[in-house]
């Protein structure tokens, strides 16, 4: 068991979890060709959750046991990603705090059981600015941009203006920035703040406010996704949970092509081949295939033994400038 079960059956044993309430909550990943995809449940807009009892032997087994029951689907590997404890974060009784333990959990889309419960979702859907693998989104030159130019001078004095510009030229690369991946969670709650998502003016009695074109999610589960996608965008570069995604044997370009949907960004091909060579990743299976539509390619697997070699550390993709 957990360290946090333990200490949550404790307080509720001693009385001082009554006014708290504890949720586990899933960002589940997977591939589907070019598309990095969540899994949801209801209009495609919940992530897969459910209460922690205290029956549960561990947080993960209380989680899978939620997941397996609402979509159909088995989870592997999975992570603890971050708690969420702001009050009034979702709308709970006045007197009850909420907290939501959520993980990070990836898997083959093919292996998912099935629900007409649940469903993929392209990540990209709640977050168009975030692929930038055929250029800068004309969401972020187009809509986000005007948007926030607004949104930082709608302020009167002038440092609180600088400060909120200069936040969004880091977060988006605008002024002759470069563009970081990894703050997919900074953008989503700059974007927040500036009142351009559906979450940020529910309940609001003013009119209809300047949004960016996107798909909402219930509570706070769009920022979950974020804090998920940013995790991911990073551990990529360091640790070999991609091929947790990928199928026993595949091609060299169906790796290059899975990193760069995760990543939202191009890769050097000649580089990335290089990289994967010098680390050892993956081995050949003495196989080919020829669905790629031109030459036969041939096929890798994981090499899992470098698991046990050592830890993959200070690895940086070679990521297409530009």
């Amino acid at each position: 068991m957990d360290d946090q079960a333990i200490g949550l059956r404790k307080d509720r044993a001693a009385g001082k979890a009554d006014n708290v309430k504890v949720d586990l909550i899933a960002f589940v990943v997977a591939v589907n060709g070019s598309q990095p995809c969540v899994l949801t449940i209801g209009q495609a807009d919940t992530l897969p959750s459910g209460p922690f009892a205290l029956e549960h032997r561990s947080l993960q087994s209380g989680l899978r046991g939620w997941v397996e029951q609402q979509t159909g689907h088995r989870l592997g590997y999975i992570e603890q990603l971050y708690t969420f404890a702001d009050r009034d974060r979702i709308g709970a009784e006045r007197q009850q705090r909420v907290i939501s333990i959520s993980y990070l959990a990836l898997t083959r889309k093919e292996q998912a059981a099935g629900s007409p419960k649940c469903g993929w979702q392209s990540w990209y859907e709640y977050f168009p600015w975030e692929d930038h693998r055929s250029g800068t989104p004309a969401v972020v030159l187009d809509v986000l941009r005007p948007r926030l130019i607004e949104w930082a001078n709608g302020v009167g004095d002038s440092a609180t203006r600088r400060e909120r510009w200069q936040r969004a030229t880091i977060a988006f690369g605008f002024d002759d920035r470069l563009w970081n991946e990894e703050l997919t969670l900074q953008r989503y709650e700059l974007v927040y703040e500036a009142g351009l998502v559906q979450e940020a003016v529910r309940g609001r009695d003013a009119g209809p406010p300047p949004l960016v074109p996107s798909k909402s999610m219930v509570a706070d589960h769009r920022r979950i996704v974020a804090t998920g996608i940013a995790r991911l965008r990073s551990k990529i570069k360091y640790r070999p949970v991609v091929f947790e995604l990928m199928p026993p044997v595949f091609t060299l370009l169906q790796l290059q092509r899975t990193v760069e949907a995760l990543a939202g960004r191009l890769i050097h091909k000649p580089n990335f081949r290089r990289l994967i060579e010098q680390q050892e990743l993956v081995e050949e299976t003495g196989e080919a295939t020829t669905e790629t539509g031109g030459r036969p390619a041939k096929l890798f697997r994981f090499r899992h033994a470098v698991l046990d070699d050592r830890l993959i550390a200070g690895t940086k993709l070679p990521l297409a400038r530009g």
